[in-house]
């Protein structure tokens, strides 16, 4: 399902393209919990809050993404 959003601000110096994230397909967690969506667009990785579409979208590449990914299992961000 594609959704239109915002205009995203310019990501200059962060060595990351300008996305057009207005034809992303998002997709929520499988399991259904929080407001977490990913994209993949371009040969990156969108992340975005789905209950407000129109906040700033973090912009990852793979090797990021991965990184990310790897210590959310470890429990690196797990804050209760």
């Amino acid at each position: 399902m594609a959704e239109t959003t915002m205009e995203q601000p310019s990501l200059a110096g962060w060595n990351k393209p300008d996305l057009d994230l207005t034809g992303a397909e998002w997709r929520s967690s499988s399991r259904g919990r929080g407001d977490v969506q990913i994209a993949f667009v371009e040969g990156f990785i969108a992340m975005r809050n789905g209950g407000r579409p129109e906040c700033p979208t973090l912009i990852f590449t793979p090797a990021e993404w991965g990184a990310f990914m790897s210590d959310a299992r470890e429990g690196e961000f797990d804050l209760t």
